[in-house]
């Protein structure tokens, strides 16, 4: 089902893909493709490319930049999507976040997959990994940026092994951006936006239980290993948003961006 779905998206999103700069190969390739892969490797093992960025790729004279990605985690109202719209805002990010996509996807009209999506999101549960993966990959080629916020993903260690496979060859991965938020401060404000009227289903208490334990049992130990791989930027998300911001536009100028 989900090689299916990654096929039909990938076809539903070929002509949005027009960015000189930007571009994805199809998942699966037929021998064709494959043997001039293989050929374009050999060709590019004998050119001189010692010069070249870590993330570019140089085929011949030509060089494609693989775009920027920045993981955004934390828990369920840690203030992630608060702060991801002052990033677009100041460092040029395009947001992506997970849990929209799905949203989105879930009420499309004659979505295959949007009774699935709401059963997962309802039960507090995550969404396979195919499903999300090929959303995210046909955000990015659809919007033509280089510069990524991926919000809420990856959020086990199902969605760390997809994405591998999936896309970890087509971006410049950099950092994971970590709001790290107590837990009663994010029921609060999650409760809070239900109650102003947010639309989201998941904004109740019973949904949050769940949506922590699920936080709790397979993001943070995610969390737990790209920190000991040196790539986690740690965040105390439980001030005001301004005060948090702060930090954050702090960590993004000293990274380069």
């Amino acid at each position: 089902m989900w090689r299916a779905l990654a096929r039909t998206t990938w076809r539903a999103a070929a002509n949005d893909c027009g960015s000189p700069g930007f571009r994805f190969a199809p998942s699966t390739l037929t021998q064709q493709q494959l043997r001039h892969s293989k050929a374009s490797k050999r060709y590019t093992t004998n050119t001189n490319t010692s010069t070249a960025p870590p993330h570019k790729i140089r085929i011949g004279i030509m060089s494609v930049e693989k775009p920027k990605v920045v993981f955004v985690l934390g828990g369920p109202g840690a203030g992630k999507g608060t702060q991801c719209s002052r990033i677009v805002d100041r460092f040029q990010f395009t947001h992506l976040s997970a849990g929209d996509l799905l949203r989105e996807e879930r009420s499309r009209e004659g979505s295959e997959f949007g009774n699935l999506i709401e059963d997962y999101i309802r039960n507090g549960k995550i969404v396979p990994v195919e499903v999300t993966c090929s959303l995210l990959e046909n955000a990015m080629k659809a919007s033509g940026k280089s510069r990524f916020l991926i919000d809420g993903f990856p959020r086990n260690q199902d969605n760390l092994d997809g994405w591998n496979r999936q896309m970890s060859e087509k971006v410049d991965f950099q950092f994971v951006l970590f709001f790290d938020c107590g837990e009663d401060v994010c029921v609060q404000r999650c409760l809070g936006r239900g109650q102003s009227g947010s639309g989201r289903t998941d904004d109740n208490l019973d949904s949050l239980k769940k949506r922590i334990s699920t936080y709790n049992n397979d993001s943070l130990p995610i969390i737990k290993f790209f920190e000991g791989a040196g790539q986690v930027k740690r965040i105390d998300a439980s001030p005001d948003a301004e005060q948090v911001y702060g930090e954050v536009e702090k960590i993004l100028v000293a990274s380069g961006f």
